[in-house]
């Protein structure tokens, strides 16, 4: 995972990762994303976390994410269930895992 920028204090913290699950391993792949965000989305801190596929090849997968703010994003990383959906999902996708991208908001 690629470290977390620190944001301003109480600024949310978002991004989106996106994977690519391995041939005939798709239908796997979005059943544990499935039971993951149940669990993220029962998370106090969380504000946003919306899972799809993509319309041009059902195998990648991108995952919308925000939290309240810091805390409530260390809180989500260090939840057991997501070391657990990490583990499992480590022998489903190409590659180490996934490829984070962080946002930052524009000013308003």
């Amino acid at each position: 995972m690629t470290a977390t920028p620190v944001p301003a204090p109480g600024e949310r913290v978002a991004l989106y990762a996106e994977f690519a699950a391995l041939p005939g391993r798709e239908d796997e792949v979005a059943a544990l994303l499935a039971g993951l965000t149940a669990d993220v989305r029962r998370e106090p801190g969380n504000v946003v976390f919306d899972p799809y596929r993509r319309a041009s090849n059902p195998r990648e997968f991108f995952v919308y994410e925000v939290y309240r703010d810091a805390d409530a994003f260390e809180a989500h990383i260090t939840a057991p269930y997501g070391a657990v959906f990490n583990a499992a999902l480590g022998d489903l996708i190409e590659g180490v895992g996934s490829v984070l991208t962080w946002l930052t908001p524009l000013p308003d």
